[in-house]
Order: C-alpha cells, then structure tokens, then sequence
C-alpha cells in the first residue's frame, strides 16, 4: 500500500535516539497517527496501546472486545479485560524500557503531535518510564513520501496550478454576463471531478475584502459577483482519487484589470519576498549541509514582512506539512501559532505561503515543496511572480 508505515524508519530511528520504544496509545479514534502506524481506521471501543520496540516485532494491549480487529497484522496482541488487568499488562509491556517516545508535546507546544491525553502520560511515567515526544520518529515513520506517493503528489500539485489558471480564465470569459465567487468555485470543483480529483473542503475564491478572510468559503446565498477593479484570490487543493494519494496545494491573486492599485502591488510584493526568502533559505541549507528546524523558515519569511510593516497582518504560520490529508503529520514551517523545532527531513512535503490580509483585501501566495534525498528542496507547484491580470 502506497502510505504504509515503514516500520524500519521508525525502528532505525529509536535506534538512533537511544530510545526504548514508542508508545502509542488510541481511545475513540483520538489518535490518527495510532491509526496511520496500522494501516487504516478499525471500529475499536477500549483503550488500545501498541509499543514499538527499537528492534523485533511490535506488540498490542488490547481489550478482549477489540483483539480480533487487529489481529490480521500478525503482531502479538496481550488481552486485558478489567482496568487492573491493563495496568498490570502495560506494565509488563513496558518493563525493563527507561524512555519511550508518545504523542505528547511538553506544555502542547506542537498541538499536532499531542493526541495521548494527561493521564495516559501520568500512568506511564508512574510506572517509572521517561516520556519523550514522538513527534521527529512518526515523521521518519509515516510523514515521508513513498516513491507512487511522490508520483500522486506532483500529480495533484500540476493539476491545481492548472486548474487555477483555469479559474481565472473562466472569470474573464463570464465577466459580461455574470459571475460570482460561488460559480467559481463550482467551475473548480467541477474540473477536479473531470480530473478524478478529490478533496475534503473548499477551494476558496474570494474577492476583495473577503479575501482578508484567509479561510473563506463562499456560499451560494451570500457570494459577491465578480467586476472590474476586483482584487481575487484563489486557494484550491486535490488530490488523487485513490489509495495513498497525497495533496497538492496552491494559491494565487490576481486583479480584474490591467492598472493594479499601489497598495495592492506593495502587498504582493512583500509577500512574494518573503515566499522567496523562505525557498532560499532552504535551498542554502541544502548546499550547506544544514538542517533546518520548522520554526527558522517561518521567521527568514516573517522578517521580511515584519519590515516592510505589515506584521500585525501575518496572522498564522508560514507553512503546513502535506500528505494524504491536506494538513498532515510532518514538520511544520512555524514559529508563531506554536513553535515547531522539527527538522526538516528528505522526503517530507510542506507548503510555503506568507500571507498578508489586510480590511480591504488580502494576499498570499502558496507554493509546495518537496525535500528531495538527492537534490534538495524542489518546488511542485507553480511559482507566481506577478499579479494575474484577469
């Protein structure tokens, strides 16, 4: 299967560390990442555990209820029934193990990696284990793309660079005659179905001040006709329509009009600045040998703007991790909404997008990129250096 858990990266990488393991623990579907490491969603009703050895085969915790869906993996499952019996056998899976990793951020500094509730953590560390964060091994294990995963990514991010260019030529050519936010993104939606592209929300098209908004969705009721003189910006993502396919991701501007406002240039600017400061800060630490934590891209991009005076305007992070859900495990490019000190590894994929939304309008260009092992960072998507003139 194309985004199976590689069980070697994980175990290679607890090796590395030092670590006795990873623990992963789900309740009620809590923890996708548990779900990810399996190989797909089981209807579970009970506490399940899974510990990760740094070498051999992994073994479950599980409630007699809950044994047989997961029993076709092979791993060696221990039965509890009461909630003494599954004290006593997470104390057994866990013996002679001094520091494990778990899906827990000290003081949910990464919200993405904190899944495993307080306490869980108090009943491990009461029996005398180190908890550790897990966030870098189920980035090693599960956020690095498969080579078919590669091959559906640069699918996706070809199509809506495409796609994008489509929209806007679809606004030129129904100017006339009537054409609104919501039409727009029906057209989008309807080209990805004739592309056998699927994806779980938006795209947003919005126009004007609703494009300060930076997840806005229009809505057939409520969405404002396009005329000359508007400012559009587009955000759309897809992905394959099968197993393992992982997103592209992209967003452009553009201005109904050949003669674009001062103030709407001078935003684009900066933003696009500080999208290029970011790829080559990436592109520098790869000649260099450096590795890069997610929170230092986020700040080379933030310090352009926050000199050109639109700070206060950057209102989230410069970047997401992307794979087969929109906004994934990976490393994030963030150093505002939490602080994200992952490294940035081959083989992952993230998004690049400052953005500046001010009353009127709003601009933010999105680009993805790969960190390829041999070359380095290679943008999927299509770059946009000017303004689309619709």
């Amino acid at each position: 299967m194309p985004g199976a858990f590689s069980l070697a990266d994980a175990q290679s990488y607890l090796r590395n560390q030092q670590l006795d393991g990873w623990l992963l623990e789900d309740f009620h579907q809590n923890n996708p990442i548990f779900w990810q490491v399996v190989g797909g969603r089981r209807h579970t009703t009970r506490r399940a555990f899974l510990l990760i050895p740094p070498a051999g085969v992994p073994r479950f915790l599980l409630h007699m209820i809950d044994a047989e869906r997961l029993s076709d993996l092979g791993w060696p499952i221990d039965i509890y029934l009461s909630r003494a019996d599954q004290e006593a056998g997470l104390r057994t899976l866990l013996h002679g193990r001094q520091r494990v990793a778990m899906e827990y951020s000290p003081a949910c500094s990464l919200p993405v990696v904190s899944r495993v509730d307080a306490g869980t953590i108090e009943q491990v560390r009461a029996l005398g284990v180190d908890v550790v964060s897990s966030g870098d091994v189920l980035q090693y294990a599960v956020a690095r793309l498969t080579p078919e995963q590669l091959e559906m990514h640069r699918i996706a991010a070809e199509a809506v660079g495409t796609i994008a260019q489509e929209a806007f030529r679809f606004i030129r050519q129904h100017l006339d005659t009537g054409v609104t936010e919501y039409d727009v993104h029906r057209f989008i939606r309807d080209r990805f179905a004739a592309r056998d592209l699927v994806t779980d929300s938006g795209p947003t098209v919005a126009v004007n001040a609703h494009s300060g908004d930076p997840h806005y969705e229009p809505l057939p009721e409520t969405a404002t006709r396009i005329q000359r003189g508007d400012w559009v910006l587009i955000d759309l993502w897809a992905k394959q329509a099968r197993d393992g396919a992982v997103f592209g991701d992209t967003t452009w501007v553009g201005f109904v009009g050949e003669d674009v406002p001062t103030l709407n240039q001078r935003v684009f600017d900066s933003v696009r600045r500080a999208r290029d400061a970011a790829l080559r800060l990436l592109d520098e630490a790869w000649v260099q040998h450096r590795e890069l934590e997610g929170w230092q891209v986020d700040e080379a991009a933030r310090q352009i703007i926050d000199a050109d005076g639109y700070a206060q305007y950057f209102t989230h992070r410069l970047g997401h991790s992307i794979g087969e859900q929109i906004h994934s495990n990976g490393v994030n490019l963030d150093g505002f909404e939490t602080h994200d000190t992952r490294k940035i590894i081959p083989g992952v994929v993230f998004s690049v997008e400052p953005g500046i939304y001010l009353p009127e309008f709003g601009v933010r260009l999105e680009v993805d990129v790969y960190l390829d092992p041999s070359r380095g960072p290679i943008v999927t998507t299509p770059i946009q250096t000017e303004i689309v003139r619709i």
